[in-house]
């Protein structure tokens, strides 16, 4: 009794103390100005630790298990009677239970985060899911249909089928639209009304945004076609019935809308349907049609009154599905794109705040949860007193750039294109797609030709543009992208064109304060500007900006794959900046370094750097032959399948060149190129660095993490200081940086 008090006992202070901490630090937003928490009964609907699946179930379960074993060893200590040791036999059987039960919770919860589109709610209700819930991109078979009355010539007098399949297409342009302009930086930065980012978790769950057309079209084609209903014979325009439209949408629909939203907040509701919505805190614009099935009835239901309305009064037309359904998709945007656009003067008009919201006003309804209810009229929240007070002031604030103001960030990383399918992976063209890692998919090829002006546009008028932000503990990061692909690189003609935009970026970054730019790949080419040095040595003394090539920290990874017994490595690109380094740190460590390059005087070069020593573990060679007996070879240059055969059977291949070299040995090993997995604390990202898994980015990269987060204050560029490579390691591990 004793054991079992104390351990109660402990549990519930931590449960409370935990529920104390998720209050106060719930989300970034909530402790804001700008939002609030939720109520109390949708935080408890919302706390993880309801449902089995749930990270919170998982902590409360482990600390169950971990207060009992801590109880035990307490009684154990201070009693030694026989019948304390027998009653604690019983008590060592429930922790060992509670052991397995808290295994099993943490099994559950990895195979649940594994799953891509699954319930996000709470205590998903009744019809949660849409019918074809898993089958990917097998849904879009619905619309076969409608494909084949249009190519069979099987359409109706209407061409209801082709109406249907433009307006899909239109609703998906109008999507994409405004993702596309929700995400430039240069468009939105100074009127955003929520600073926290958004991440994988969320573009995964959102990723299903699209089940409402497919949803739509079937059920209007349905209601088309239903016999003796007479829903056909449309007209193109009818401009009373278009009139007819906005008042049944004003009036009815607004008003049902209203009612079911704040029913739908009920905790019962809400935890089984509409915490999936809510689940988003900062919205994107497709965010509005992230909802289960369920919720997508009801509202297609209500929305179908303006339709049918004015279908039974005698005013509709063809233009009325176009205007009703793509204006729909305008406003729902409009009101999730997390920046306010709606002009001043415009929201000044007597009494136009009541008919139409902002994305400031709706943004406090996912902050704040229990105000400001409405569809797209206001008026109904002013009306039922659930309109925030605080609304006109966001709105003040988010439209002169007072709610987020724009500051400079810690760190830049300049990347580059590669090939020119790449520019579809910039995170504001295609969301879905840049949140993971870049391959040239065989459904990108038919696009390559709008790659082409899209090029010339960027190297006649293009500047360097911000791809996205991250955030590093107290750094605040950015991803800028030269106005360049990976040909121009090698094109000799390019190269003044190239370290002009790169000069102009490093800079502007100077100008706003930025502490340390990074140069991406290409960017530090040595042939292009000598690994950075160019513009350190124009600028440097008047550059408070540090310029990092990161290539120490490269250095260090791929060191890092080389085992520790090896006393020979075989090296090619053995003269470049990498190359020189690695040769130098090796046989400074009594590694014989076979350095494979024709060229004497640069081979000549390197090893008088080298200690007296240390010069006899330096040696040339200009055949690939000569690394017939080495099991490590480190490949600095391109390497072709014929060339890979001079290697033994079993040999490793330690990559830092790009592209990879094709894996053309199956009794070899091929080590992938230098990267870093970011440290547990980095948030808002949501795309993916090239082909970088999740959570990675290039060596390079993290080269300029570290270079901020250690407060370095010199220049990094030109050759790499083999002599700081364990120092640059060991500041990565601290910070918790890790070999992807």
């Amino acid at each position: 009794h004793r054991v079992r008090r104390r351990t109660a006992t402990r549990v519930d202070d931590d449960e409370r103390r935990d529920g104390r901490r998720r209050t106060t630090t719930d989300d970034d937003g909530r402790r804001r100005g700008d939002g609030g928490g939720d109520s109390g009964g949708q935080r408890r609907a919302n706390h993880p630790s309801i449902h089995p699946s749930g990270r919170g179930f998982v902590r409360v379960v482990t600390r169950r298990a971990r207060a009992s074993a801590s109880a035990v060893r307490a009684c154990v200590a201070r009693e030694s009677d026989g019948r304390v040791r027998r009653s604690l036999f019983a008590c060592v059987g429930r922790v060992a239970r509670a052991g397995v039960w808290a295994r099993r919770a943490r099994a559950v919860g990895r195979a649940r985060g594994r799953e891509v589109g699954t319930a996000m709610a709470t205590k998903p209700g009744v019809l949660y899911d849409f019918p074809w819930e898993g089958y990917g991109s097998l849904k879009y078979i619905t619309l076969v249909p409608f494909v084949a009355q249009v190519v069979l010539g099987k359409d109706d007098g209407d061409n209801f089928a082709w109406h249907l399949l433009a307006i899909a297409a239109l609703r998906y342009a109008n999507a994409q639209l405004w993702i596309s302009l929700s995400r430039v930086q240069w468009l939105t930065r100074s009127t955003r009304i929520q600073a926290k980012g958004i991440d994988f978790k969320q573009v995964d769950r959102e990723d299903h945004w699209d089940d409402y057309i497919l949803l739509q079209t079937i059920v209007i084609a349905c209601v088309h076609h239903a016999p003796k209903l007479g829903f056909s014979g449309f007209p193109a325009y009818d401009g009373v019935g278009v009139a007819q439209l906005a008042l049944l949408h004003a009036g009815p629909t607004e008003f049902v809308y209203y009612w079911l939203h704040r029913a739908l907040h009920h905790h019962k509701l809400y935890s089984a349907y509409h915490s999936h919505h809510h689940a988003s805190f900062v919205t994107e614009p497709i965010t509005g049609s992230v909802h289960p099935f369920m919720e997508h009835l009801m509202y297609t239901a209500n929305f179908a009154i303006p339709l049918l309305g004015t279908w039974a009064l005698g005013g509709a037309s063809i233009a009325m599905f176009y205007i009703y359904l793509l204006g729909f998709d305008v406003l729902n945007a409009i009101g999730h794109c997390n920046f306010e656009f709606i002009p001043r003067w415009f929201m000044r008009i007597p009494g136009m705040k009541y008919m139409i919201y902002t994305p400031s006003y709706h943004s406090l309804h996912h902050s704040r949860v229990h105000t400001n209810f409405c569809l797209f009229m206001p008026l109904y929240d002013y009306v039922y007193g659930t309109a925030d007070k605080t609304s006109d002031e966001l709105y003040e604030k988010a439209i002169t750039g007072a709610a987020v103001p724009v500051k400079a960030p810690d760190v830049v990383f300049m990347a580059h294109g590669t090939e020119l399918l790449s520019v579809f992976h910039l995170p504001f063209v295609l969301r879905s797609f840049s949140s993971r890692p870049f391959v040239s998919a065989w459904w990108l090829k038919p696009f390559w030709p709008l790659c082409v002006p899209f090029v010339l546009l960027l190297r006649i008028f293009g500047s360097s543009f911000v791809a996205d932000r991250h955030r590093l503990r107290h750094l605040n990061c950015e991803t800028w992208v030269t106005p360049a692909w990976g040909f121009q690189f090698f094109m000799k003609s390019e190269f003044n064109h190239i370290n002009k935009k790169i000069e102009q970026a490093i800079l502007s970054a100077d100008k706003s304060g930025v502490k340390v730019l990074g140069l991406g790949a290409l960017n530090k080419n040595e042939a292009l500007n000598g690994g950075g040095s160019l513009f350190v040595n124009k600028h440097g003394k008047h550059l408070k900006t540090r310029v990092v090539h990161g290539n120490t920290l490269t250095a260090a990874a791929i060191l890092q794959k080389i085992p520790s017994d090896c006393k020979e490595i075989f090296l090619t690109g053995s003269t470049s900046k990498l190359g020189r380094a690695i040769a130098l740190y090796m046989a400074e460590r009594g590694v014989r370094v076979v350095m494979y390059t024709t060229s004497d005087e640069r081979f000549e070069k390197i090893r008088n750097e080298a200690a007296k020593k240390d010069q006899h573990l330096l040696v040339q060679s200009k055949s690939l032959s000569d690394g017939a007996a080495c099991k490590d070879w480190v490949i600095g240059k391109h390497c072709s399948e014929r060339d890979q055969q001079s290697a033994p059977r079993g040999a490793v291949f330690h990559q830092f060149v790009v592209p990879p070299i094709p894996e053309s040995r199956k009794d070899c090993v091929y080590t992938d190129l230098p990267a870093f997995k970011l440290p547990k604390d980095a948030k808002d990202f949501r795309s993916c660095e090239m082909t970088m898994e999740r959570g990675q980015v290039h060596a390079c990269h993290a080269g300029a993490l570290v270079h901020s987060l250690e407060g370095w204050d010199h220049h990094e560029v030109g050759a790499i200081d083999h002599t700081r490579i364990d120092e640059t390691w060991e500041a990565a591990i601290k910070h918790g940086f890790s070999l992807a």
